[in-house]
């Protein structure tokens, strides 16, 4: 009878969703032994997921001649047996290295709830490391526009904030990081103002220590500058050359005279510090690529963002897309450091039904940050004397912070969006520098308000145009 049952409900065979539970399923299991072996503070174990989504153990060399060897041997055999085709062979499920460090050059890691010792690591194909978030820069403010799918007009957007704020007398740097997919400089810049040079011009030649020959060359000042002024830096130049050829050379990492390894997003940051440098801007609007790839990553995570503005259309692609990323900074235990700096931007919102449009929106960004970004707060007790939510999002009772959280209806709340409205004047236009050259201000604000009034407080712009 138990063979008949299990060839009609047979075990499923692991796939690759499931390596993080049964590693958590093993450790939960062997928790009182691992603990006992991993008490030293120089004990350490990486649970390492390689390229190709296989797995084994690293720990410490001394471990290798140790009397524990034959532990740590039958408790890699019962890991692999728990992930089927995802597990190293037995002649390798153990990988000894000299020190943490090296066992995780330069990785995506994270620690394991419930052990102070044990990381999971990610061996990537890429250099994209959604875990790693660098803290906010200090001064120039950073601003990211970005979005989980094309088409939200979020360029429109960034090109509309850089003429309201030059308007304001604000010095504004711009930086097309659309690299694939290149086009906001057209809207800020003619033909005949693009700069020689671009981004990827300059990324290609730091490799060969050139990036000095481009430098100079690659940023315009738009003709939509008012009393301030915008600074743009393309994607490419004027004359785009062997566009492809280089865009498939920026992604790589710099060896130093050292021996050390500068990654792409690295590099991209020390070009940032230089044009700020030169150009001393009062505030620094990037225009990340749409999705979740290498340059979204580095624009997010790598630039020491103040601000990240996620434009959302209302549907399922949206929300699915959004949840992904909060669940993986969740899961690598980021997301405390990167929450407070996130705000949705409703794009498009239509003419019609624009209230309820917008309360859909909302309604769907409030659960996705419940589930994922927000503390679980429980209900305040009715004598809790001196309770209430702060400015912050964070429950109080008395001096007592209880988590971070904001009601639904918070329009201080990151899951409040701004809105941006859709206009036929905007709608299937061929040239957006031509619009922009001829807008008015109450036709901005008519669009954009919603967005304008927060980034400007973010900016530190007082009032409107």
């Amino acid at each position: 009878m138990r063979k008949k049952l299990f060839e009609l409900f047979p075990e499923p065979i692991p796939t690759f969703d499931r390596i993080l539970p049964e590693v958590q399923d093993w450790l939960k299991a062997y928790s009182g032994s691992l603990n006992d072996l991993l008490s030293n503070q120089d004990d350490w174990l990486l649970v390492n997921r390689d390229l190709n989504g296989r797995v084994r153990l690293i720990l410490p060399e001394r471990i290798k001649e140790s009397k524990l060897r034959g532990l740590w041997d039958q408790l890699a055999s019962d890991l692999m047996r728990r992930l089927g085709r995802h597990a190293y062979p037995k002649s390798a499920e153990i990988l000894f290295e000299t020190n943490l460090e090296q066992a995780v050059e330069g990785a995506t890691s994270y620690s394991i709830d419930g052990f102070t010792n044990v990381w999971m690591v990610d061996r990537l194909a890429t250099e994209a490391n959604w875990a790693r978030i660098t803290p906010e820069t200090e001064g120039t403010p950073r601003i990211v526009f970005f979005s989980i799918k094309g088409g939200v007009g979020r360029s429109t957007a960034l090109a509309a904030t850089a003429w309201s704020l030059a308007q304001a007398g604000k010095r504004v740097l711009v930086l097309d990081l659309d690299l694939e997919s290149p086009g906001l400089s057209s809207a800020l810049l003619p033909t005949e103002r693009q700069p020689m040079y671009g981004i990827t011009d300059w990324l290609v030649e730091d490799l060969v220590d050139n990036g000095d020959a481009v430098f100079d060359s690659m940023v315009a000042t738009s003709n939509l500058s008012h009393d301030g002024e915008i600074h743009v830096v393309p994607a490419h130049g004027a004359e785009h050359g062997e566009y492809i050829a280089k865009l498939g050379r920026v992604w790589m990492p710099k060896l130093q005279e050292d021996g050390t390894r500068e990654t792409w997003s690295a590099r991209l940051g020390r070009l940032l510090q230089a044009l700020e440098a030169r150009i001393q801007p009062d505030v620094v609007l990037i225009d990340s690529r749409s999705g979740i790839d290498e340059i979204a990553s580095a624009c997010i995570t790598d630039m020491g963002a103040n601000l990240i503005l996620l434009f959302a259309l209302e549907g399922e692609q949206t929300w699915n897309g959004y949840r992904m990323l909060f669940e993986q900074w969740q899961r690598a235990h980021v997301a405390e450091t990167i929450r407070e700096r996130l705000k949705i931007v409703g794009a498009i919102v239509p003419e019609m039904d624009r209230l309820s449009y917008l309360e859909g929106l909302r309604e769907h960004a409030y659960g996705v940050f419940v589930d994922t970004l927000y503390d679980e707060i429980a209900p305040p007790k009715p004598d809790a004397v001196g309770s209430a939510f702060d400015r912050d999002g964070k429950w109080r009772v008395g001096d007592l912070v209880e988590g971070w959280n904001f009601d639904e209806a918070d329009e201080g709340g990151p899951h409040y969006p701004w809105a941006v409205n859709w206009h036929r004047s905007f709608a299937g236009l061929r040239s957006l520098q031509g619009r922009l050259a001829v807008i008015d201000v109450q036709e901005v604000n008519a669009i954009f308000s919603s967005l304008l009034d927060g980034v400007r407080a973010a900016a530190g712009v007082e009032g409107r145009s």
